[in-house]
């Protein structure tokens, strides 16, 4: 009996190292590219960070982050009529008077500005601000290497409606953002939801700046023409510890809340819809992988998105 289980035994690992097959993979060497992250809204002038890719073996540190934006370069932003040269400017060095729409594009406070070492392509000229129906051209001159793209700022739609309703399945007292939305019919249609909460705090709104929540763009393939209510949650609560577990996502009774409601054209959308859907699977090893377009030319990574805002407040009481 013992002699056959060793006979058995000696069968089954032969076939498994019989099996056995030695696998190289040629995983390929980094190359270093230029990002451009470029925008323009209604109303605001355009704003343009360049930066170099990192390695993914290399360091994720601050520091790291922050050596990677890129100075020197030639920025130009044309509507077709006027054409303006940007100015490099950073966050730590600031002309006086403009640190409140600074820290609006750099997306941080005013308090924090003088922190950071962020420099980015920008110009305070009125002349070339976002407007409604203009296409604006983007040329990037760095090294020796040019490149360019072009995005238009496209009619505003804006919402019908904004309500709060507290959650049935939730705790009394927390509820979502609603809104009612009318999308016309006929022709192509995407839009991105941004939020902050307004109420004051210590003599300052709760947040200073606005932020996307967990999938905040969407496009009108299947409402094309439909008006409809819609929800979206609370993005301020996820990373909140003072926020109970059972609360995060939600509205607080009593919240006031400022919508920004952004129409987009079609690059832009399919750029952010894969961005937004890498960042919601990263880390998932079943997940299908997602390539990220770019509408810049000339062999650099990135986007160069217009917008056109809408704005409401929602008071968030029954």
């Amino acid at each position: 009996m013992e002699f056959r289980v060793l006979i058995v035994l000696f069968s089954f690992s032969a076939i498994l190292s019989s099996c056995t097959k030695e696998v190289n993979i040629d995983i390929p060497g980094y190359e270093e590219k230029v990002v451009i992250d470029g925008r323009i809204e209604t109303g605001m002038p355009p704003i343009v960070l360049i930066s170099k890719t990192q390695d993914i073996y290399s360091p994720t540190t601050l520091d790291a982050f922050l050596n990677s934006f890129q100075s020197g370069a030639i920025v130009t932003v044309s509507d077709g009529t006027t054409t303006v040269v940007l100015d490099e400017i950073c966050s730590d060095n600031l002309p006086p008077g403009t640190e409140a729409m600074a820290a609006a594009l750099f997306g941080i406070s005013e308090a924090e500005l003088a922190n950071y070492h962020i420099c980015a392509y920008s110009s305070f000229n009125p002349a070339i601000f976002g407007q409604v129906g203009k296409t604006y051209s983007l040329k990037v001159e760095l090294n020796g290497e040019t490149f360019t793209s072009s995005t238009q700022i496209v009619n505003p739609r804006p919402l019908n409606t904004v309500y709060w309703e507290q959650d049935p399945g939730g705790n009394p007292g927390y509820g979502y953002s609603w809104a009612n939305l009318s999308d016309p019919a006929g022709e192509y249609n995407a839009y991105l939801w941004e939020v902050k909460r307004i109420n004051m705090v210590d003599g300052a709104t709760k947040d200073p700046n606005f932020k996307t929540t967990f999938s905040p763009v969407i496009n009108d393939e299947f409402f094309n023409g439909q008006t409809f209510n819609f929800f979206y949650e609370n993005p301020f609560t996820w990373d909140d510890n003072t926020v109970a577990s059972s609360d995060k996502g939600y509205y607080k009774q009593g919240d006031s809340v400022a919508i920004k409601f952004s129409t987009m054209d079609a690059n832009v959308y399919e750029f952010l819809e894969k961005k937004y859907m890498q960042l919601q699977t990263a880390g998932n090893p079943f997940a299908a992988p997602t390539s990220i377009p770019t509408n810049i030319q000339g062999g650099a990574l990135g986007l160069w998105a217009g917008y056109s805002p809408s704005f409401d407040t929602l008071y968030c009481i029954p």
